[in-house]
């Protein structure tokens, strides 16, 4: 009798979360759960862990909160919470296996950085299609035959319970982040000193794969997004543009691009925008794959999953990410400010990308840090190709929770050796987050980029 009172009360609950009854069953205390149960809809762990620090997956944040206002900025919801600890350069190693190596060396590098570490709160949720067609992709989701892509699947999460790091690193491009809209941030190259000038952008992104906007046979092709990428200031790099059509099978179509020169007034191919050649405006800190933590094809590295890990990482970070710190508040000498960045522990998969012999890339190997209810890259630790730790990068995120989806906000990508570092997805001052847009392919061509152009 308990046991069914538990599934009612299991699809009640699920009813109220738009998420699968399996989901949510053992968490009401059912007895001899069947393996589906134990997970969420992601293939993430659905209970918690032994030490009660890491809680239960309750379905996470599915509607807006109180104070959302849509468009906007989004409301903290646990802005109620105080930091449960600090981390620093005093007592990094008691805290050494909750860490990556590039955090460590962060810590012990800048004493004046820190990281205040809160309540865990699993907050990711997502689209209830987005879960359907996660559950479709068993047995039909495949690598393709070099495994430089994926085929069989138009959306969701392609391989919820990976058997190896390429299935894995899939998973992050793959994972839903949304369906069409443009969105505005700055990025700043900080020096050793502290210095910095501005760059802002103005991105479009026209998600194919995965876009529950469109019906499934409009994502019968190839494409994962197109991605428009526009400077805006400062004046002398202004209307800069730059056009990207992203496959999802590499080995089928390789990555298209072109460029828009505003004092030639001409588009041009940009063959060269990928693997380790130069971020936009990125003052050489990050490659072209460094683009949220990882883009693009797979093929330059061997991947390891190398198993899961309880980390301390970047999560609901909407003070860091909102429009109410200015640029001068976040930015410092070595770091940005702590006080504005909030810490969390969660469950990873482990992911190493070490280079192919007689490959090349300015990275040796990567280790990335994926987080396993949202399948997001949180942290990533870069070595050079003598094997030394070279550079960090973190990646702040919150939940979009009219959408709902964890989303990546902003990212900081430090260099160990020179002391700069570069900030990308700022957004001081921005009064809208995101806004829905209307494209069809028509306006992402070489001719359509002409046509935008300005001098």
């Amino acid at each position: 009798m308990r046991s069914e009172r538990n599934v009612c009360s299991a699809r009640a609950l699920a009813t109220r979360l738009r998420i699968n009854v399996v989901a949510v069953v053992v968490a009401l205390g059912c007895a001899a759960p069947t393996a589906a149960q134990v997970r969420t809809p992601f293939g993430a762990e659905l209970a918690g862990n032994a030490a009660g620090t890491i809680p239960a997956w309750d379905g996470g944040i599915v509607r807006p909160v109180a104070g959302y206002i849509g468009g906007k900025p989004y409301a903290d919801p646990y802005r109620d919470d105080k930091p449960l600890f600090t981390i620093s350069s005093a007592n990094v190693e008691q805290y050494r296996k909750q860490l990556t190596a590039g955090q460590i060396a962060l810590l012990q590098k800048y004493p004046t950085w820190q990281m205040n570490v809160y309540p865990t709160r699993r907050s990711a949720a997502f689209p209830q299609p987005v879960y359907a067609e996660t559950a479709a992709n068993a047995g039909a989701a495949k690598l393709a035959p070099d495994g430089n892509g994926v085929i069989g699947t138009k959306g969701g999460i392609p391989f919820p319970a990976p058997s190896d790091g390429l299935e894995a690193i899939w998973n992050t491009m793959l994972r839903y982040r949304g369906d069409t809209y443009a969105t505005r941030w700055r990025q700043a190259a900080v020096t050793r000193g502290g210095a910095y000038t501005t760059v802002d952008f103005y991105y479009e992104f026209d998600f194919n794969y995965g876009n529950l906007g469109k019906p499934a046979r409009e994502r019968a092709d190839n494409r994962l997004a197109y991605v428009l990428e526009t400077i805006t200031g400062p004046a002398m790099l202004a209307s800069r543009m730059l056009l990207v059509d992203e496959p999802v099978d590499h080995a089928a179509q390789a990555r298209s691009a072109w460029a828009y020169d505003p004092g030639e007034r001409r588009v041009r191919p940009a063959p060269a925008v990928h693997y380790d050649n130069p971020g936009t405006a990125a003052d050489a800190l990050t490659t072209s794959d460094d683009f949220q933590m990882y883009n693009g094809a797979t093929n330059l590295y061997e991947w390891k999953l190398a198993g899961r890990q309880e980390l301390y990482i970047p999560y609901n970070s909407y003070r860091i990410s909102g429009s109410e710190p200015t640029t001068a508040d976040l930015l410092r000498a070595g770091h940005v400010n702590p006080d504005y960045a909030r810490y969390e522990l969660h469950r990873v998969w482990v992911v190493e990308a070490t280079l192919k012999p007689g490959a090349r890339h300015i990275y040796g190997k990567r280790v990335f840090y994926i987080d396993e209810d949202s399948w997001m890259i949180a942290v990533t630790d870069k070595y050079d190709t003598q094997g030394e730790l070279w550079r960090v990068a973190e990646q702040h995120s919150i939940n979009c929770y009219d959408v709902p989806m964890l989303y990546g906000t902003v990212e900081v990508h430090s260099d160990l050796r020179s002391g700069r570092y570069l900030a990308m997805g700022l957004r001081s001052g921005e009064p809208r987050f995101f806004t829905s847009i209307t494209r069809d392919p028509g306006d992402y061509t070489p001719a359509a980029l002409r046509a935008l152009g300005t001098r």
